[in-house]
C-alpha cells in the first residue's frame, strides 16, 4: 500500500520523534521511507475497511492518535527534515508538511486523495497548504486531488529542493515526465507541469525501466545536517 501508515506505525512515529526530541546527541530528525516509490500515501485503507469501518468509536480514537503524530512532528525540539523518496500523498502529505524542511526526489508526486472518496483532508492539509501555497492554489490542491510534480511544488515554494534520482550510466537524468527545460510557453507557466500525449507515454515507459540512485538526495540532506551540526546553537 505504498507506505501507508497502520495504527502501529503511527505509534512508532510518535515514539521516534519523542525519543529524538529528548536525546541530546541528536542534531536533527530525518523523516523518510524505504525504496523509491513512496514516502507515504496516508492511512492504510485495508486496516480502515477491515477494522475501523465496524468500530466508529475506535476510529475516533485513531484520529486522536493521528493528530498526536502531526503534533509530535510539529513540536519536536530538533529540526525535522522530510526526505521525500517518492509519493507524498493524502495523510503522507500532511505529516510531510509538519516537518521543517523537505528535500525531494524529482520522481515524487504530491497531492490529496480523500475528497475523491468522501474524506476531508483535515489532518493537516487544510491547515498547512494555505501557509505554504498561494491561497487559491492551496484550496484547489486540497479539494481537487490533482497530483502535482516535485518540480511544481518546488516552483510554488512547498519544498526546499528537488533533485534527480534517475541515473543513466554516469549521467543524472531529470524526471522526463515533467517539463523542466522551459519556464513559459505561449504565455503560460509550464515549468513543473506534466508532459502530455506521446511525450508523456515515452517518458513513463523510460521511467519504468530506469535505475534510481538517491546519492544526490542524500547529499542534500547531509548538507543540511552538517549545517545544523556545525552552525546551529546549542
Amino acid at each position: 500500500q505504498y507506505k501507508s501508515y497502520t495504527t502501529e506505525m503511527v505509534k512508532g512515529v510518535i515514539a521516534g520523534f519523542h525519543r529524538a526530541s529528548a536525546d541530546t546527541s541528536v542534531v536533527a530528525c530525518v523523516f523518510t521511507a524505504m525504496g523509491d516509490k513512496a514516502f507515504c500515501t496516508g492511512g492504510n485503507t485495508k486496516e480502515y475497511s477491515e477494522y475501523y469501518s465496524k468500530r466508529p468509536n475506535e476510529y475516533g480514537l485513531y484520529m486522536d492518535l493521528f493528530n498526536a503524530m502531526v503534533d509530535t512532528i510539529l513540536f519536536c525540539k530538533k529540526p525535522t527534515i522530510c526526505r521525500v523518496n517518492g509519493m507524498r500523498v493524502a495523510g503522507g502529505q500532511e505529516i510531510g508538511m509538519a516537518c521543517d524542511i523537505a528535500i525531494s526526489s524529482d520522481l515524487a508526486i504530491y497531492g490529496q486523495a480523500g475528497p475523491k472518496h468522501g474524506s476531508a483532508p483535515d489532518g493537516g492539509s487544510s491547515d498547512f497548504l494555505p501557509w505554504m501555497l498561494p491561497m487559491e492554489l492551496a484550496m484547489w490542491n486540497c479539494v481537487s486531488c490533482e497530483m502535482w510534480s516535485a518540480y511544481k511544488m518546488y516552483r510554488l515554494g512547498l519544498i526546499s529542493k528537488c533533485v534527480p534520482v534517475i541515473k543513466d550510466g554516469d549521467k543524472w537524468v531529470r524526471n522526463p515526465t515533467v517539463i523542466t527545460d522551459s519556464y513559459v510557453a505561449d504565455g503560460d507557466l509550464v515549468y513543473g507541469e506534466y508532459k502530455t500525449g506521446d511525450a508523456a507515454k515515452e517518458a513513463r515507459a523510460y521511467v519504468k525501466t530506469a535505475t534510481t540512485d538517491f546519492e544526490l538526495l542524500d547529499k542534500e540532506v547531509n548538507k543540511i545536517l552538517w549545517t545544523y551540526a556545525n552552525l546551529f546553537p546549542g
